[in-house]
Order: C-alpha cells, then sequence, then structure tokens
C-alpha cells in the first residue's frame, strides 16, 4: 500500500494492493461515520443499443447478493437505522449511507457485499423495471426534463456519453434482461476505478483496515474510467421544439458546450456563471426576467464542468406567450455579460459568496466525503481545501471578462423548447 497524508482536513489516501482508494477523514462531531463508495459505471458505459443500462443495474442492485436476499439485506440495514443510497451519473454509480461509529465494521461489509456480489434476482428486476417504465413516463410528460434531455442529445450528438439519456428509452428498458444487468456488473466494474470514503469517528488505520477487509480480495479487472472524447462546438445558432399536450409552462434549455474541470480558466468561469444566474434569486437573469419583467417562474444558468467539457446551461420555466420575449432577454443578459464582464462589486460579492460557502459545505460528515470524493476524481489534491479559497480570490476581472467572451455567444446557442401545443391554453406566470 501507498499512503499520504496532508494537514487541512487531514485525509488520509490509501491505495489498496488491487487499485482500489481508500480516503479516510476522522471527525468527532457525530459518534457516526459516512460511507461514500464509487466505481467507474455510470450511465456512460451503457452500449449503445442498450441505454439504461447503469441506472438499471443501480435500481437492482442492492436488492439481492450472493449471501443475503433482498429482505435480508433490508433488515441487515434496519436493524442499524441505515438507508443505502444508489445513485448514477455519466461516469459513476455511488453508494452512499452513514451509521454509528460502533457498527461501521458490518456496514461496510454489507455495501461491499451490494458492490461486489449482487444477483439481480429475477422477480426484483421485474418489479424495478416496472418503476423506471413509470418514471421514464413521468419524464416524458415534464417539460423540463424534455427540453433538458433534448439540449444535452443536441450539443453532444452521435452517442457522446454526456449527450445519451441515461435513463434510457421505453424500449430499451423493456429489451433489458438480467442477464444484461449482470453482464454490466461483471464487465464494467472493476477494482482499480473503486474509491471509498469514509469520513467521521473513526480512526485512519482502522478504517483502511476495514476497507481492505471489505474490497481488498477484489480483483476484477472492469472497465477503465471514462474518458469522454472533446465534443465539437456548434458554429450556428439553432433552435427545436417538443410538444408536450396538455400543459401550461414552456421550458426553455439554453446552452453551450464549456469548459472541463481541469481547465484554467474553471475559476473564472465558475464566478461568471455565479454572477449570471446562480446569486441570490438567480443572479443577472432572475432579477431581469423574473423579477424585473416578470415573465418566468423559475430561471437560471448552471455550469457542469467534468471530464470532458461540460455545458453552460440556461434554464427558465415561462408562460409559453413569453417565449421569445425571454429568449431575447437570455440574449441580451449574456451579450452584455460578454461584452461588459462583471462589475467590481458583482466579483468582490461573488467571491465573498463562494469562499463563505465552502465551510458550510463541510459542516456534515457527508459534505466532507462528498467533497474529498470529488477532489479526487479530478486529482484536486489532498489539501484542496486549503487551496480552494486562495484559488477563488485570485480570479480577476479580466479573467471573468475574457472567459464570458469565450463562452456566451448567443449565436452559437443552442435552444430547446419544451410545451404546449399552438392554440393551447395558457395562463399569466406568478408574481
Amino acid at each position: 500500500m501507498a499512503t499520504a497524508v496532508h494537514r487541512g482536513l487531514s485525509p488520509v489516501r490509501t491505495v489498496l494492493s488491487n487499485g482500489a482508494t481508500v480516503l479516510v477523514q476522522p471527525t468527532a462531531t457525530h459518534q457516526a461515520v459516512t460511507l461514500l463508495v464509487s466505481v467507474a459505471a455510470g450511465s456512460g458505459f451503457d452500449p449503445s443499443a442498450a441505454l439504461g443500462t447503469a441506472n438499471f443495474v443501480a435500481r437492482v442492485i442492492d436488492r439481492g447478493t450472493a449471501t443475503r436476499t433482498a429482505d435480508k439485506l433490508a433488515e441487515a440495514l434496519d436493524a442499524r437505522g441505515v438507508s443505502l443510497s444508489v445513485g448514477v451519473t455519466r461516469h459513476l454509480m455511488t453508494f452512499s449511507c452513514t451509521c454509528l461509529t460502533e457498527d461501521v465494521e458490518e456496514v461496510l461489509a454489507l455495501v461491499a457485499d451490494v458492490v461486489l456480489e449482487p444477483t439481480f434476482p429475477p422477480d426484483q428486476v421485474e418489479k424495478r423495471r416496472t418503476s423506471i417504465v413509470t418514471s421514464l413516463r413521468q419524464d416524458q410528460d415534464n417539460p423540463a426534463v424534455v427540453a433538458t434531455e433534448a439540449l444535452m442529445g443536441a450539443l453532444y450528438p452521435d452517442g457522446h456519453p454526456y449527450g445519451r439519456l441515461a435513463k434510457g428509452t421505453l424500449a430499451s428498458v423493456q429489451a433489458l434482461t438480467r442477464d444484461d444487468l449482470r453482464h454490466f456488473h461483471s464487465t464494467v466494474f472493476g477494482a482499480s476505478t473503486l474509491r471509498v470514503v469514509l469520513v467521521g469517528e473513526v480512526a485512519p488505520d482502522r478504517a483502511v483496515s476495514l476497507a481492505e477487509s471489505a474490497f481488498g480480495p477484489w480483483r476484477a479487472v472492469g472497465a477503465s474510467a471514462l474518458s469522454p472524447p472533446a465534443p465539437v462546438q456548434a458554429t450556428t445558432r439553432s433552435r427545436q421544439t417538443r410538444v408536450v399536450p396538455g400543459k401550461a409552462q414552456s421550458d426553455i434549455a439554453y446552452g453551450f458546450v464549456a469548459l472541463a474541470r481541469d481547465d484554467p480558466r474553471y475559476y473564472a468561469a465558475s464566478v461568471m456563471n455565479t454572477v449570471l444566474g446562480q446569486y441570490a434569486l438567480g443572479g443577472r437573469l432572475g432579477d431581469n426576467i423574473r423579477e424585473r419583467q416578470g415573465m418566468a417562474y423559475y430561471v437560471f444558468s448552471s455550469l457542469d464542468a467534468n471530464i470532458a467539457p461540460g455545458p453552460l446551461v440556461v434554464r427558465a420555466g415561462i408562460n409559453p406567450a413569453n417565449v421569445d420575449r425571454t429568449l431575447n432577454a437570455i440574449d441580451e443578459e449574456l451579450t452584455r455579460m460578454a461584452g461588459e464582464g462583471v462589475t467590481p462589486a458583482e466579483l468582490a460579492d461573488t467571491k465573498s459568496y463562494l469562499i463563505g460557502s465552502m465551510p458550510r459545505a463541510l459542516e456534515t460528515n457527508a459534505g466532507i466525503a462528498s467533497f474529498l470524493h470529488s477532489a479526487d476524481v479530478f486529482a484536486l489534491g489532498l489539501d484542496f481545501d486549503r487551496r480552494l479559497p486562495d484559488l477563488i480570490s485570485a480570479v480577476t476581472l479580466d479573467a471573468v471578462h475574457e472567459v464570458a467572451r469565450t463562452l456566451l455567444t448567443p449565436e452559437r446557442a443552442t435552444i430547446v423548447i419544451a410545451g404546449p401545443g399552438p392554440g393551447e391554453s395558457t395562463r399569466e406566470p406568478a408574481s
């Protein structure tokens, strides 16, 4: 094993002999430990002809193992007051829970059993299939989901992992078999991409020893970490409409391919995005479109920098009669930001807000676990919590202006509007 320790948050990082990474951060806030386990098995690993496989696996993986039925697993977790959450992103499948300090050994063994030895019982597969199909049908009736998924498909076309439908389609989910789920687990899950994060009242040496006992014997090769290609940037503006019958609201998804998490411009882009559509009640966009013009139920912007360049997206929910006015207002705000940048006061306030929010994010064991996990995924270093305030403080007006000029180009925007068809009734937005 190779172990590295750093002051500050003082995380201990250990690489086990099978290549798995263990991160431990002792805290004394509560007599509890948060576990966060991940493996490179997100929706980006779905076969192109079987979209939704990773999501389906995540919904069934905790429903029975080689040594425990679904009922036995539930009983073992319930007896310790533990709720295990399984999630999926483009890159990762995650398993998270919090337990009492005295139960950490047993709970870690249970989580390892779920990750390493799932059996995907046929009855549980069918139960979860029904649930996923219901969720997909609800998504098809939700203009916000329809617009966002269509935008991602347009920004990341031709089968790019970021543009695929993470839950799959009704047809693909109906076609997936138990053997497909087992094959995904046996070929994608691997020890070298496993991360085990433990935060709480536990000594690092003991935590590493427990992780070694639970996961060290696992030797599955699995897939390499997902490394998607950089998508091609749009050179012209495009607009498409998706009809969702019977809705009184339209949803706009308006975006660009932006930048990767390791891009040196990331911190300037984060400041810019906060001013544009995050700060207070939605930044400049919220102040203009929702507060002053009263056109939107909601409006905000988001920046999802990832392993590959992720999107910068403006989202708005509006009265269908206000689609064109809202798009013009978005264009105007982006053009103003690209032309003028941010003001000194906005820069100072945003830096203070971003730096001040970090301690709040690290108030809980779960917050610390998420922070350390993300820092490790993006190779930001064990001292990232100490360096982050300086990285934000170093952002200049010129840097924000430059990244705004580069990213905020309405003439290259990709736009999707989802909502009622022509002639359907509308209502006025809430004031």
